[in-house]
Formats: structure tokens, C-alpha cells, sequence
């Protein structure tokens, strides 16, 4: 529910070719840059997957491809300006959606049901989970 208001909230301001995993991307490197492989990992999908989806969102202006700075042959993906506003977009979104939330259930629940909402998840979570990728 709110990922596709987020998403159509998102098409409204531009950004209408990203996806749903375009964000668990924007969120692994936004820490300095990821290479092909560990998008993968990260993902949980193929290198050659990875590559494609890498591929797309260089294409549209998300993500550029760096020369990497400890290994010669390889490539590390960051993020462009567009990749970043996205981002910050994403965020205002977000905050509109959850300040609705506490106008419909009121500031106290509302906060008590994000607070029961990450209990569960992080009850449920081993160390690998703690990854912020999907979950296909």
C-alpha cells in the first residue's frame, strides 16, 4: 500500500521509470558505492541480473559506473544527482505518508504501532536479514 503510493507519488516528480528494488540499490550504495557483484550478493539475484539492472538505471541517470579505486579491472556504481533527488524524494514522500498516518491514529498510536512493527520484524531476523534487500 504505501510502496505504490510511494511510487506513484514519485512518478508524479519524475521519477516514473524506478522500481520497487531500485530503492534496496539506492540504499546499498549510497554508502560510498557497491561493485556488480555485490549488488548481487546483495540482492539476492545473479551477476548478470545485477548487470541488467545496473544497466537500466545508468541508462535513465540514477547510477553511474567509476573506475574502482583498489582494483584496477573493476567498476564501482554510485549514485548521480538524479540517483540522490531521487532519494530525497523518496524521503518526503515517506514523511508525508506517515504524518498521515498519525493524523489518522493520532501521534501516540501511531508511534506505538512502528515501534510493535520493527519488534516483529527484528524478532524474526538472523544476522544475514539484518541486509536491507528484498525478499522475492
Amino acid at each position: 500500500m504505501a510502496v505504490d503510493e510511494l511510487h506513484k507519488e514519485l512518478g508524479k516528480v519524475g521519477f516514473d521509470d524506478v522500481r520497487p528494488s531500485h530503492g534496496f540499490i539506492f540504499q546499498k550504495i549510497s554508502h560510498g558505492g557497491s561493485t556488480g557483484k555485490e549488488l548481487a550478493e546483495h540482492m539476492g539475484i545473479t551477476k548478470q541480473a545485477a548487470s541488467l539492472t545496473i544497466d537500466y538505471l545508468e541508462e535513465r541517470g540514477y547510477v553511474i559506473r567509476q573506475p574502482h579505486p583498489s582494483d584496477q579491472r573493476g567498476k564501482l556504481v554510485v549514485l548521480t544527482q538524479r540517483g540522490w533527488d531521487c532519494i530525497q524524494a523518496t524521503e518526503t514522500i515517506f514523511t508525508s505518508i506517515q504524518q498521515r498516518w498519525h493524523e489518522v491514529l493520532g501521534e501516540e498510536r501511531s508511534e506505538a504501532l512502528l515501534t510493535d512493527m520493527r519488534k516483529l520484524v527484528h524478532s524474526s531476523m538472523d544476522a544475514q536479514a539484518f541486509l536491507f534487500r528484498p525478499v522475492w
